[in-house]
């Protein structure tokens, strides 16, 4: 029998009549729609569009003429005989009754209500089934360099830094790293910088990560022998150093690289008191938006940012932002420099806190001036 009827008649051979009806068998209702067929005199099973075309009736098999009674017997049996003619039916051999008989689809399609439903069912010209149309693809992952950008909370935190680029790994691997709490130095006469600064041109930044101002050329240092020239400085807060357990307000970092591209720290600590000329000189010239530079139309003195006492404790370390690379020369003043709290909530609204935390002195040697 075509799937149709018994979907139609909401049942299968030997399942109920619904979730919910008493168990009837099937041959009930079989019955009751050959005869309404009969009568109405229509074609059965030909309102499902998805029923497989009508094919032609089978002779009865002689197991099912057997297992049916004579007409005589009973009226029905004419009909039921019918049925079991047209439908290719055998009598199902588990059934207690020989009106019971099995209904095998001829046309192989899923049942109604099976797992593989309509989908399963090849298209009308043989070809293979259309596969069911996916949902929509997740977006695409985010590209490596931009997932959580490098920061100083959150995902991008400072202890994530080394997971997120192989490039960042020292951040996380590196043994000799900065910054540090400054403690227990070693008292020595160290060779005092030999500072080299004179009125320069400057460009001021908001990169994302600080204010940055670029130094005209002409600015060195020299040190242990070696001339580094000034590159940029820029702004932590708070403090990124400590010196015994004590964090200042703010700090400017002056990077200087010599020609071979080691390089050299200069630390110079921020602590709250009067306002500082040279830090509202690099106030006025704040760009609007991050990325842009602000070419200032006035000259910075660099040795207006030094404090009075030259003296500094100094280290090996590293960069104090990815990619925490090694090597560098620290050279932290040990006199702070003040700033008017004014000057620090300027600073404050653009970056509340970019320090990157205290990291292990992994017993390196920390010298510093007598």
């Amino acid at each position: 029998m075509p799937n149709t009827a018994c979907r139609s008649l909401n049942c299968t051979p030997d399942r109920p009549l619904g979730p919910r009806k008493p168990r009837l068998k099937c041959r009930v209702a079989l019955a009751g729609a050959l005869a309404a067929a009969l009568w109405a005199g229509a074609p059965a099973w030909a309102s499902d569009d998805h029923a497989a075309p009508a094919q032609a009736a089978k002779p009865v098999p002689k197991a099912v003429a057997a297992a049916v009674p004579s007409a005589a017997a009973d009226p029905m049996d004419s009909l039921r005989e019918k049925l079991a003619a047209k439908l290719g039916a055998a009598r199902a051999p588990e059934a207690a009754s020989p009106y019971v008989v099995r209904v095998v689809s001829k046309s192989g399609e899923a049942a109604h209500g099976t797992a593989t439903g309509d989908a399963a069912k090849p298209a009308g010209n043989g070809s293979a089934p259309k596969p069911a149309k996916a949902r929509a693809a997740a977006p695409p992952a985010i590209p490596d360099g931009h997932a959580a950008h490098w920061g100083y909370g959150g995902a991008g935190g400072p202890e994530q830094w080394g997971a997120m680029k192989s490039e960042f790994s020292t951040c996380a691997t590196g043994t000799r790293q900065s910054p540090i709490d400054i403690r227990s130095g070693v008292r020595v006469d160290l060779e005092p910088i030999q500072f080299d600064y004179r009125p320069s041109g400057f460009r001021v930044v908001d990169n994302g990560h600080t204010i940055q101002v670029n130094v005209g050329g002409g600015n060195s240092i020299e040190v242990q022998g070696r001339r580094y020239d000034l590159v940029q400085f820029h702004f932590h807060r708070p403090s990124e150093e400590r010196i015994d357990g004590r964090q200042f307000d703010m700090v400017a970092h002056l990077v200087h690289k010599d020609p071979e591209g080691r390089l050299a720290v200069v630390a110079v600590l921020l602590d709250r008191g009067s306002a500082h000329p040279l830090v509202q000189t690099i106030w006025n010239n704040l760009p609007l938006e991050k990325g842009e530079e602000v070419a200032a139309k006035s000259a910075l003195d660099m040795n207006h940012l030094l404090p009075a006492d030259r003296r500094y404790f100094t280290y090996m370390g590293s960069l104090t932002t990815p990619p925490c690379s090694e090597g560098v020369l620290w050279m932290v003043m040990q006199q702070p420099v003040p700033i008017a709290t004014d000057q620090i909530n300027v600073f404050s609204r653009l970056y509340p806190m970019n320090a990157r935390p205290i990291q292990s002195a992994a017993g390196r040697l920390i010298k510093q001036s007598n």
